[in-house]
């Protein structure tokens, strides 16, 4: 087996595999590489050494089956047996859904996990969106202090136990997709810095110096991200990666990062013939995201749309605080001018960030489809003081409306795991580092952070209690009991309802209509003949105008009629309906 290694300013490096070590040699063909033959088999133990220090494992590897300190591990993908073929599902018309494998299931692993897939399918929802999955010190976290970018948590089931999660949701007709954390790694088992230059002083980033994204020696950084990327893809059979605060990836080379990433995963999408594609978290509300890169855009495929998310939230629950604040002044005018123009702030100034932010798309360029809609997302939640979902503090009905702003949105909707039945558990930030002053520091920042929102130290839940993870996860009893059943029935109902209607998949923003009162708390989405319409005021019933002639109601939380003569559709209070016109 060949064993290679980039180590650019080792004078000397020796392969250590199953106790026994072997000096490397140059690879003549490549600057910086070494090489050594040596025989391994799948399983085999294996790390390098730099000029005579300690064994560290490899910056490729593919499992640490003691954790992002030990050694790694030969992984021959081919070995594992795919039971269910997959030619992929392409992100138009997708509807996905949020999952952390640690508070899935109180196991916390993907064999649970994969026994919960039934409950995916039914619900109608066509892609898995993982989060992190890389290793990470202790057992459970978040996954975004990850190191070892090519590898799994052991604690989940490591590669093959990923392969079997992902071979189970292709028997249920379920594509996965894969959040991949570029902009910077953990701080506890990094070992990378002791290889080469994989970061660089040149720019800072809120977790430390930056990636080497465009410093002497990028070029083998960017081809180490993009081979990573290209494996999850190809080894594990995904059909797209979520590319984590790609506003945080400083790169100044005339060649964008992310257009090289791009222009390699639609190579591979061609390649395999399956349909592959790169989601971008942004806070940038850039059109270029997604433009394709022959338009002079990175090309990417979709991109969170956290402007949506901002209006839904104030429209809900009135909240002021931070960046909610210029979405409440014009509530519900934001919500409106979002679903109509993809962001809020599109060129508009930003009292939050005390400047002009974003700027406008061109819906013949990018179509709706490729902004995510949600109403909750592990950020959204778990960045919270509580990490209290909506279901804290909004009726069910609140909780329907939202549901029907995000499913018959002109976006491709996402779900948080347990949002479709109205969950109480809390999403909480935790983790479990083994090296206490780190704990100390995480634990001590994460008070302070709040400390000045009005919260006491007290109330903050420590990251480290195994509580604090325990209280995260999800409570499997709750979709059979009210109101949590009902709540569910409606999500499958809507899901239903956006795959049968074309109007709902309508990738074309300029042909939405929205209509508000924000004196009575109501609006309505106008899809072709499809009206969806939330009363989102607890005082009493209301009367919304959704045009007249014959109509039908498609979906309604509390019963309702078609509206009536006049063109008025009368909603109860805190409640949704969806009617079509049929003529």
């Amino acid at each position: 087996m060949l064993f290679e290694v980039w180590a650019p300013e080792a004078g000397r490096v020796e392969l250590h595999v199953a106790g026994a070590a072997r000096p490397m040699e140059h690879d003549p063909r490549r600057d910086g590489w070494w090489r050594a033959e040596r025989e391994a088999g799948h399983g085999a133990r294996y790390g390098f050494a730099l000029d005579g220090g300690p064994v560290l494992p490899d910056p490729r590897s593919r499992r640490q089956p003691e954790g992002p300190d030990g050694l790694s591990a030969v992984v021959d993908h081919s070995r594992f047996v795919w039971r269910h073929p997959w030619h992929g599902r392409p992100l138009p018309g997708a509807v996905l859904y949020e999952l952390h494998i640690g508070t899935y299931t109180r196991e916390g692993t993907f064999d649970a996990a994969a026994l919960r897939l039934g409950h995916l399918a039914e619900l109608g929802v066509t892609h898995i969106e993982l989060m992190p999955v890389c290793p990470f010190p202790g057992t459970h976290g978040w996954g975004y202090e990850g190191v070892s970018p090519w590898a799994v948590h052991e604690p989940y089931g490591g590669p093959d136990g990923m392969k079997r999660f992902v071979d189970a949701a292709h028997a249920h007709g379920l594509g996965v997709v894969l959040d991949v954390v570029h902009n910077h790694l953990g701080p506890s088992g990094n070992h990378l810095p002791a290889f080469g230059p994989y970061f660089t002083e040149t720019h800072q980033t809120p977790w430390g110096s930056a990636v080497n994204l465009d410093a002497p020696g990028s070029d083998e950084v960017r081809a180490y991200l993009i081979a990573g990327a290209l494996s999850w893809l190809r080894d594990y059979r995904l059909d797209g990666l979520r590319l984590d605060a790609v506003h945080a990836l400083h790169d100044t080379r005339a060649l964008p990062f992310l257009a090289e990433l791009s222009a390699a995963v639609d190579a591979l999408a061609a390649a395999t013939g399956r349909p592959l594609f790169l989601v971008a978290e942004s806070d940038l509300n850039d059109p270029r995201t997604t433009t394709p890169r022959e338009a002079g855009g990175l090309g990417l495929h979709a991109q969170w749309n956290d402007d949506f998310h901002h209006a839904v939230h104030t429209a809900l629950t009135g909240e002021t605080q931070g960046y909610y604040a210029d979405f409440a002044r014009q509530a519900p005018a934001a919500l409106a001018k979002t679903l109509r123009c993809g962001f809020f702030h599109n060129g508009t100034y930003s009292g939050f960030r005390g400047r002009t932010h974003g700027r406008p798309l061109d819906p013949r360029m990018t179509p709706a489809h490729r902004l995510l809609a949600y109403a909750q997302t592990h950020d959204q939640v778990g960045n919270r003081a509580l990490g209290d979902r909506l279901s804290a503090r909004l009726s069910p009905g609140l909780l329907a409306c939202a549901a029907v702003l995000v499913l018959t949105s002109p976006f491709t909707p996402m779900l948080f795991m347990g949002e479709e039945w109205g969950a109480r558990t809390p999403w909480q930030f935790f983790t479990d580092h083994t090296d206490p002053e780190l704990a100390a520091a995480i634990r001590d920042g994460r008070r302070r952070e709040f400390a000045g929102h009005g919260w006491a130290a007290s109330e903050i839940p420590d990251p480290q209690d195994p509580a604090t993870r325990d209280r995260s996860c999800l409570d499997w009893s709750e979709p059979d009991r009210a109101p949590h059943d009902r709540l569910l029935a409606w999500h499958r109902q809507l899901i239903a309802l956006r795959r049968a209607r074309p109007e709902l998949t309508d990738p074309d923003l300029s042909a939405v209509r929205v209509a508000y009162d924000a004196r009575e708390r109501w609006l309505v989405v106008t899809r072709g003949a499809v009206r969806a319409a939330v009363n989102l005021s607890a005082d009493g019933e209301v009367k919304i105008p959704v045009g007249h002639g014959r109509a039908e109601v498609l979906a309604s939380w509390d019963p309702c009629p078609p509206p009536e003569e006049d063109g008025l559709l009368r909603l109860p209070p805190e409640s949704a309906a969806v009617v079509a016109f049929t003529d």
